[in-house]
């Protein structure tokens, strides 16, 4: 697999450092506690309003408050110890999934109570089949008084604990040794790891006596998140906090134009969406991977209603608003589309992984080369390889004993090869997709096709916590740590602290925003209307294994699928053959699961940087610039989302009392 010359940029951004600090101190560990008390209640609010978070904001924000006040205090914060803060800040308020659920463990079981009495759940016939150990029962005084201190949470909380304890051993572990295969031993490029080093680097300078163009940029960045912060964020929120409905200067998420289109545009979502900072993401990716993603999304405003009117689109129905229209046409089409374009590039990324493993190899051989060094750089705080993969192997073994307990019935083999099998060739093949071109790939559907394949009959299986991983992303993940100069030592302690600050943030503050209004509700809009869409694909997916109708299983049509897996394949092998951008294709996949109106901003800011930025500045000094930006943009929003978020969650407090 070729390194795409648009990428080539990415990779010469940072060098590999040859020496290594500690990163971990009591620092770090004001700032957790800053994060999960301060920082965390924002980012879970912003989340079910807005359906965003202060993920990145949350990132930047602490570090420029910590980097300030060592300023004051005549000190200097390291480039290691603004990385661990970094990292601690991504980890603790970063919204996870599409339904932008920050927080971890006590979210996703506000949604599951949701999601398992839902109208979705009970129209599919699946909502008496969920198991207690996900959720308490529909009548339990537990869902009735909102909250999670009754019996009946006990189970979920200990499982959601446990497994997440054992997650960290497991891609700790492996994603170590995935980093040390692919990055130190086949030396990859990995080409976007050096844009999060870039902000570290920006932000080191901060406490030093002198200023670079970085914290000048990151300066222009953070007053224009600011401005339009106030405008996007800040009016809604202070407006909604003293009037019946909020002021909404600009719509969110988006304005919703898929009813009046509908008669020369039917079964097409459409909609306006005025988010500056998906202009300048636009300006940040690849430029083909934001192409490709503008063709897959403009291509729906044409084929839509070619197929509407060929009655391949049966499901949708006029009057249906955007988050209808899209689930109509997924379950018509756009399911078994996107699922055989997903199965020809994960296919054809294998095989070409496997080419080029055979062509080094002939290579070292032809040269004389020793097939592996396991060398390491000194002070970069490494384990022996064999280690890390023997906290796989016992993470593996709890999962494969703990779903044996909690679904006996379904075949134990399925767990032995997903888990000691599948997990790890798919995993490094995935990493050196990414090592080498940047981008993420994996099977799609691979836990679906799982359970259909066994033969089960039972919703249970879909929430058991089965080995099915993509640790691809870790390798990467260490390769940020490694261009910062951190040890890797301070990456342990501080998942040490993270996990009880976490544990117990999450619990105070879902408890406290579930007892001020039912979640999902009016008070929550972006939970009311997304998290039914959320509800209505998962129950689809689940009649594949329930008892009674197997909706999902009408839905796949194999003529689709084979269709769209031959297109995929063969355009694939065509971009490689001419030299052309493979990223494309990559960022065409992407853009057959989103809404257009979140993908046409991006092509915006891609235009303007491809064109003008570029061609001025240059595309490698272009791209330091961009991303540094970015970063002060979000660090901006993330300033006026924190002050408008408490004015809101203040507000709702003093309103819930009786005096």
């Amino acid at each position: 697999m070729r390194l795409d010359p648009e990428l080539q940029i990415y990779r010469d951004l940072m060098e590999r450092p040859t020496e290594f600090e500690d990163g971990f101190d009591f620092k770090t560990i004001i700032g957790m506690l800053f994060l999960g008390f301060c920082v965390l209640p924002g980012s879970i609010y912003l989340g079910l309003v807005m359906g965003s978070d202060l993920g990145s904001a949350a990132e930047w924000t602490t570090i420029i408050l910590f980097a300030e006040l060592a300023r004051r205090s005549f000190q200097k914060l390291t480039r290691q110890e603004i990385y661990v803060l970094f990292y601690v800040a991504s980890h603790l308020v970063r919204a996870q999934g599409n339904l932008h659920i920050a927080g971890g463990y006590f979210g996703w079981m506000i949604y599951n109570q949701y999601f398992a009495y839902s109208q979705a759940a009970k129209g599919f016939g699946i909502s008496d089949q969920i198991p207690r150990w996900v959720v308490p029962p529909e009548n339990s005084m537990a869902l009735v008084e909102r909250t999670f201190l009754h019996a009946d949470w006990k189970i979920p909380i200990i499982l959601a604990i446990t497994t997440s304890l054992v997650e960290r051993i497991s891609w700790y572990g492996f994603g170590y040794s995935l980093f040390r295969i692919t990055s130190d031993i086949e030396n990859l490029p990995f080409p976007m790891a050096p844009i999060a080093a870039q902000g570290i680097t920006a932000l080191a300078e901060v406490t030093s006596k002198s200023e670079t163009w970085r914290w000048r940029l990151f300066s222009v960045g953070a007053m224009v998140g600011i401005c339009f912060g106030i405008v996007y964020v800040g009016i809604p929120s202070i407006t909604g906090a003293i009037l019946s409905k909020p002021l909404k200067l600009i719509p969110i998420p988006f304005l919703d134009l898929t009813q009046k289109t509908e008669s020369f545009l039917p079964a097409t979502a459409t909609g306006i969406t005025m988010n500056l900072g998906s202009v300048l993401y636009g300006t940040v990716v690849p430029f083909y991977a934001v192409i490709g993603s503008f063709c897959a999304a403009a291509g729906t405003l044409f084929l839509n209603p070619y197929l509407y009117y060929s009655g391949r689109l049966p499901t949708w129905r006029y009057g249906m608003d955007a988050i209808q229209t899209s689930f109509a046409t997924s379950v018509d089409f756009y399911l078994s589309w996107g699922l055989g374009i997903a199965l020809a590039i994960a296919l054809v990324s294998i095989i070409d992984v496997g080419w080029d493993w055979l062509r080094e190899s002939r290579r070292r051989k032809a040269e004389g080369r020793k097939e592996v060094s396991w060398r390491v750089p000194e002070g970069r705080g490494d384990m022996p390889v064999a280690l890390g993969i023997g906290m796989f192997v016992v993470a593996t073994s709890f999962y494969i004993a703990l779903c044996r307990i909690l679904i006996p019935g379904f075949p134990v083999w399925y767990f032995v090869f997903f888990g000691f099998i599948w997990t790890p060739l798919e995993s490094y093949v995935s990493a050196r997709v990414r090592g080498i071109a940047g981008q993420y790939i994996g099977i799609p559907y691979e836990r679906e096709a799982m359970f259909i394949l066994s033969g089960y009959k039972g919703v249970d299986i879909w929430f058991a916590p089965i080995p099915v991983k993509n640790y691809a992303g870790l390798a990467e993940q260490f390769r940020i740590v490694e261009l910062t100069g951190t040890r890797f030592t301070s990456i342990i302690w501080a998942e040490v602290w993270m996990f009880p600050i976490v544990l117990i943030a999450s619990f105070i503050y879902w408890q406290f925003l579930w007892k001020l209004a039912e979640i999902p509700s009016v008070q929550y809009p972006y939970a009311q209307k997304f998290w039914q869409l959320q509800a209505l694909n998962q129950s689809l997916w689940f009649t594949a294994t329930a008892e009674g109708n197997a909706f999902l299983l009408k839905a796949l049509r194999q003529d689709i699928i084979l269709t769209s897996f031959g297109t995929a394949a063969v355009l694939y092998w065509v971009f490689t053959f001419f030299k052309l951008p493979i990223t494309a294709i990559y960022g065409f996949i992407r853009g057959l699961g989103s809404l257009p109106m979140n993908i046409f901003p991006e092509i915006i800011g891609a235009l303007v940087a491809q064109f003008y930025l570029i061609p001025r500045y240059g595309a490698k000094q272009w791209k330091l610039y961009a991303t540094v930006i970015t970063a002060g943009f979000s660090c901006g929003m993330g300033l006026v989302g924190m002050f408008c978020v408490a004015i809101a969650m203040i507000q709702r407090s003093v309103s819930q009392l009786p005096f």
